[in-house]
């Protein structure tokens, strides 16, 4: 039979219906657009779905794709069986109301047969019990032997999903097998057998279903086709199983060699190595497509997958991180036909090495525990590990429930998941009860929150700053008033206001409110639970009653701040992504009158010129003095034309969207500047970390930032001035000064050392004997760990057959060295579990070889109780 590759038969499928007048687009992401229905695309049509459901005009009516899929439902199998796994790849062919079954079922069998020379007598051919059409295609356009086609039922040859469009379909199939089925029953029992493969599915979308099984003919006929690309390939290439395929086996080879194993020798290998090799080209191609681990939707199946992946490594021996260098196989394999790979290789790499890192350290640490938490079970004879304890893990130590599932079932044990789930619940509402606010500027906000509905509130304050209005509601401490008066805290609604009410980050306005007879600052403005606006306001004068007109006035120089400050938000948004990826998105803002807040996704500390190109960014946007333009138009031609935002239920039909010439363009509600020159100097004052995969960035606009830049060259200043030279000269004399140090560290160092030393021969003589060892245990006065090490090895010279256990208190903390001569090890003596013993009693931790072993402690208190301890230490471990 012909063998082709898997690279070759993806560009031999694509190019055959090229040739068909197929547009031949490139696979679409993974992450959905604009489809909350799914967190991954796991299918070669979801990304179509638009153009099935005519919401979008195709690009042409014929296409032809290989995407990338990912599919979880399945991830528990995957390792175990040889054939599951979570990424693939599917080969389509579409159409829009263009060619139907007439034309794809002979284009189908042309190219298995004659591009892929598939033998005609193992091919297999299933059609919808009554698709007498199908049938007549099959047996007219085509020479397959009419003794290969089966009819089968709506389980298995019709394709709907609840109410739509939906169709029969016919199923290719291969025979492996040297059995053939003469019926449809013996045809579907070598199908359960995995002796009869099925490896493309042609779906006919020809009707408009209710749900209950009633149908109408649609008007237009669509052709959906998904062959999985890994399938095909095993046919191709005679092989069992996915993983034995070209593209794979070249992964699992990789992990076989770290892990120093071979393929097929071992059982519970086998599987470790499966799940490596599936698992690292989703974790691979996920990266790629911007997906960052997170702890929620498709991250946190980013970060499982990755977790599972690195704890197989480590079940299989494998010491280091391995996964970020694995990948590199994937990517040599895969970027021919993704090319976005190689681009984005050593990022793909970094965002993995960064996460593996992390989770191994929270696995050595956990895996401590739960193993100790196993080991209890075992010894009372119980299955079940309680929910309380599961949650434990995954509160103290980071470890998915699934992880500690995983494990457990390793060990032939189980978590009581409805326990764990109710821990969980019991955290949140704690968390959500510590988060409630029940009174704000001396209102209760349920108070707020029952305005009546019919009470309309309306903002029109984006191009004024003073109306008049109608009072509708005003609330004074928890009760709604018909009047407030002078000296009083209380809540004015209106009808209308120019006053911005806090959202999307951005503060609320401040102002006044104001009538012949009356006066009162606005504090701030906000909205309820139900949309309306309201005025939190301390009254200066004069009574004020419903009913009454007011006139309400924005404090227009706060509000030219907070304008700024928003503006300059939006041009650090397009800088950040610009500098670090496209990966980077929003998580969070805060824009005021005098500062601006920016959390985005992002999986690393951002560097000193990362952050200086993004200042430099953000400031030639600014020196460009761009107009700023507002328009407002429907929510899809926003999505049409560019702008970014979190596209969910929040936005009504219509938009706004903010655009600062073609550098950013934004979905906002906000209040923005003209023109991006008003903003003056963007300075970032600090860039730090909030939450795992999050960063946040803090800036500064205008006389802030100005304010900031003259600190600075005072503080340059006056160090110049106590350093006695220039600010050119700063860097320079800082060197030398620095050197001048570390010149005086060596010789304080070295002082020590020897006075230390000096003592040697009292240390010495301290030495007891432990079943034919020297155990010299010894505190030493405030010395630094080079110190103690130093003297700590003078000491095992000069004490033959010795074990030497050294100690130091310095700065609040103990440092611990131990050391041990060779026959002192031959008989039973062993440094590193003495020092493991002696640091947990000093509050610690630490270890190492039976020769040398240090670690540290918390507890100084009690060094001469851990010296008195070692000698015990020795009298159990000596032989």
């Amino acid at each position: 039979m012909k063998f082709m590759k898997t690279n070759d038969l993806r560009e031999a499928y694509l190019k055959f219906f090229e040739s068909k007048d197929h547009l031949r687009m490139d696979s679409f992401s993974l992450v959905p657009k604009n489809d909350k229905s799914l967190l991954l695309i796991n299918a070669g049509m979801a990304p179509l779905k638009p153009y099935f459901t005519g919401l979008q005009e195709p690009p042409k009516r014929r296409i032809t794709t290989c995407q990338k899929c990912i599919r979880t439902g399945d991830i528990e199998n995957v390792g175990i069986t040889s054939r599951h796994g979570t990424f693939f790849e599917m080969l389509g062919n579409f159409s829009f109301a263009d060619y139907f079954k007439k034309e794809i079922i002979p284009w189908a069998w042309e190219f298995i047969t004659e591009v892929l020379e598939l033998p005609k007598d193992r091919l297999y051919v299933t059609i919808y019990l009554d698709d007498d059409e199908a049938y007549e295609y099959w047996t007219t356009l085509t020479d397959v032997d009419k003794t290969h086609i089966f009819r089968l039922g709506k389980e298995d040859n019709f394709w709907e999903h609840g109410a739509g469009p939906c169709g029969p379909c016919t199923e290719i199939h291969f025979n492996r097998s040297e059995e053939i089925p003469t019926n449809a029953d013996e045809f579907v029992k070598l199908a359960d057998e995995d002796k009869i493969i099925e490896f493309w599915n042609l779906v006919f979308t020809q009707f408009d279903g209710d749900g209950k099984g009633n149908y109408e003919k649609l008007a237009n006929t669509n052709i959906d086709t998904g062959m999985g690309l890994e399938r095909l390939a095993t046919i191709m290439q005679e092989k069992n199983s996915i993983f034995e395929i070209d593209t794979l086996e070249n992964i699992l080879s990789e992990v076989a060699k770290l892990a120093n194993v071979k393929y097929g020798e071992n059982q519970k290998t086998d599987i470790s190595l499966r799940l490596i090799t599936d698992h690292i080209r989703s974790i691979t191609f996920m990266i790629s497509d911007d997906v960052m681990p997170s702890n929620e939707g498709r991250g946190y199946v980013l970060r499982r997958l990755l977790r599972r992946a690195a704890r197989h490594g480590k079940t299989l021996g494998i010491k280091e991180a391995f996964l970020c260098n694995l990948c590199d196989t994937v990517i040599r394999d895969s970027s021919e036909a993704y090319p976005e790979l190689n681009s984005k290789k050593e990022y793909i790499k970094k965002v993995i090495k960064i996460e593996e890192d992390k989770f191994r350290e929270t696995l050595d640490s956990g895996m401590e525990i739960l193993n100790g938490f196993i080991s209890e079970l075992k010894a009372k004879n119980e299955k079940v590990l309680s929910g309380v304890d599961g949650f434990k893990l995954y509160d103290t130590f980071g470890f998915p429930m699934e992880l500690t599932k995983e494990i457990l079932e390793d060990e032939g044990l189980s978590l009581d998941e409805d326990a764990f789930h109710e821990e969980m619940k019991v955290q949140r509402e704690r968390a959500r009860s510590a988060r409630k606010v029940s009174n704000y500027m001396g209102t209760d906000v349920k108070t707020l929150d029952i305005i009546p509905a019919e009470v309309e509130t309306v903002f029109d304050g984006y191009d004024n700053d003073t109306l008049n209005a109608e009072v509708k509601v005003l609330i004074e401490g928890e009760d709604f008033t018909d009047a407030i008066t002078e000296g009083n805290k209380a809540i004015i609604v209106t009808d209308v206001t120019p006053l911005y009410a806090e959202m999307g980050g951005q503060i609320g306005d401040t102002g006044v409110i104001f009538n012949d007879g009356f006066k009162a600052n606005v504090l701030d403005t906000k909205k309820n639970i139900g949309g309306k606006i309201v005025h939190f306001v301390e009254v200066v004068s004069g009574e004020l009653k419903v009913g009454d007109t007011v006139t309400i006035e924005v404090d227009k120089v706060r509000r030219e701040n907070i304008k700024k400050n928003h503006t300059a938000t939006h041009l650090l948004d397009k800088a950040l992504t610009e500098v670090l990826g496209s990966h980077v998105h929003q998580a969070g803002s805060y824009v005021s009158n005098d500062r601006l807040r920016f959390d985005f996704s992002h999986f690393e500390a951002m560097t000193e010129e990362e952050i200086n190109k993004v200042e430099d960014l953000v400031n030639e946007a600014i020196t460009s003095v761009t107009p700023v333009v507002t328009e407002v138009m429907d929510l899809q031609e926003a999505k049409n034309s560019g702008a970014i935002g979190i596209f969910d239920d929040k936005y009504a039909d219509k938009v706004r969207v903010v655009s600062a010439g073609e550098y950013s363009k934004e979905l906002c509600g906000g209040t923005h500047i003209d023109n991006t020159g008003k903003i003056g100097l963007f300075k970032i004052i600090s860039e730090s970390g909030i939450a795992a995969g999050t960063r946040r960035i803090e800036a500064v606009i205008g006389k802030e930032a100005y304010k900031i830049v003259n600190e600075k060259k005072d503080l340059l200043k006056e160090i110049s001035t106590k350093l006695k030279c220039s600010e050119k000269e700063l860097l320079a004399k800082l060197d030398q000064q620095v050197k001048e140090l570390k010149e005086k560290d060596k010789e304080i160092t070295a002082l020590k050392s020897k006075f230390a030393s000096m003592g040697i021969d009292d240390i010495v003589s301290s030495s007891r004997n432990v079943k034919d060892i020297n155990v010299i245990s010894y505190e030493l006065k405030d010395v630094d760990s080079d110190t103690l090490r130093d003297v700590c090895e003078k000491v095992r010279d000069k004490a033959p057959n010795s074990i030497v256990l050294l100690m130091s208190a310095n700065a609040g903390k103990v440092i611990i060295c131990a050391m041990a001569t060779k026959d002192a090890v031959a008989k039973g003596a062993h440094c590193g579990k003495l020092i493991k013993e002696i640091s947990s009693m000093l509050g610690g931790g630490g270890g190492g070889r039976p020769d040398m072993a240090q670690a540290g402690g918390k507890m100084p208190e009690k060094i001469q109780e851990a010296i008195e301890e070692s000698y015990k230490i020795v009298e159990t471990l000596a032989k």
